[in-house]
Formats: C-alpha cells, structure tokens, sequence
C-alpha cells in the first residue's frame, strides 16, 4: 500500500534560511548527532536522526512560512517551535520520490492533526493513535479532514513534545 496523501517537508527554501537564522531570529547552530538525539525526526527528509549525522535544531514557524506562500492571515494561530534539520544542503538528500509509508508512523505513537482554513485559522483537528496498519490509519484521518471543504492543510505534530512533523495539503481537484 502507497500513501494517498503527500507529507511534505520544509521546503528548500525555508531550509536554506533556517541554515542561517532560525524563525525565532537565532543564527543556525550545528552539532554532530550523538546519543540522544539520534532517531529524532528530521523534518528535511523525513526520516530519523542517525548517529554522527550534522543537524541543528532550529526554531520553525511552519503555518507563517505557509501564509507567505497563498497570503492567509493566520494572526494569533501562527506559532513556531523546535525541529532538526540536516546543517548542510548538501547532507539531505529530501524525502523519499515515491513513499509507501508516512514518515514517523511507529505504531502505538500519538500524533495531533491540526487542521488550518485558508486563513490559516484552526478549525479542527484530531488526536490519532497510530494502528498496527499506520498508512490506512493515516489516510482515514487525512480523508476525514479533507472532508470538511474549509481544511486546506494538515500539520501532523507529535502530541509528547508538540513538535511539528509535517503538512498535508488539500489534494488538487481532478476535475
């Protein structure tokens, strides 16, 4: 089974700027991954941290990056926190072309879907507790929110720390 949805990652971009000056305004700091925080999500490819790996941790601000994009106005909602990313360009080699799985999708883990208007204002969302069958779990909850046509993006955040780990867009329409 393939995904029916796309995670995306922080887009190249936001990356290039964040390897500079995070979102909170600090400049980018990088370490050599060791110990802890090695299996963390990396939110440049979507997979885990591994050891000896040069990432920072940089603060992002994902639903402000998004309404720079389409011009929404999320006001208060707009909030940024903690990712990894790869310190260098040239150690990410993205997310995977064609994925099978979604990223992050241990099972047993919980995760909050937010869902954002095209203000980028919340109007729902869901906790879901990843199944044994996580893609179909995944896609259940992408569809049930894509149902409402006032959702136009997902963010996936782990609910322990918060952190964000990726968006879903709403799909083109076919038509």
């Amino acid at each position: 089974m393939t995904t029916t949805y796309t995670a995306r990652p922080i887009p190249p971009a936001a990356l290039a700027e964040l390897r500079r000056t995070d979102d909170a305004g600090r400049p980018c700091a990088p370490f050599t991954a060791t110990g802890d925080p090695v299996g963390s999500p990396l939110r440049c490819c979507l997979r885990p941290l591994e050891e000896g790996e040069r990432v920072a941790l940089v603060s992002y601000a994902p639903l402000r990056r998004w309404a720079w994009e389409t011009g929404a106005q999320p006001g208060a909602y707009d909030e940024q926190g903690p990712v990894f990313i790869h310190a260098e360009a040239g150690d990410c080699a993205g997310p995977d072309a064609d994925p099978v799985a979604y990223p992050f999708d241990r099972p047993g883990a919980l995760r909050t879907l937010r869902r954002y208007d095209e203000r980028g204002w919340i109007v729902g969302g869901r906790l879901l507790e990843i199944p044994e069958e996580p893609t179909e779990g995944f896609d259940r909850a992408f569809a049930e929110a894509f149902a409402d046509p006032a959702v136009v993006l997902v963010h996936v955040r782990a609910v322990e720390y918060g952190c964000f780990h990726y968006e879903v867009r709403r799909p083109a329409d076919p038509r």
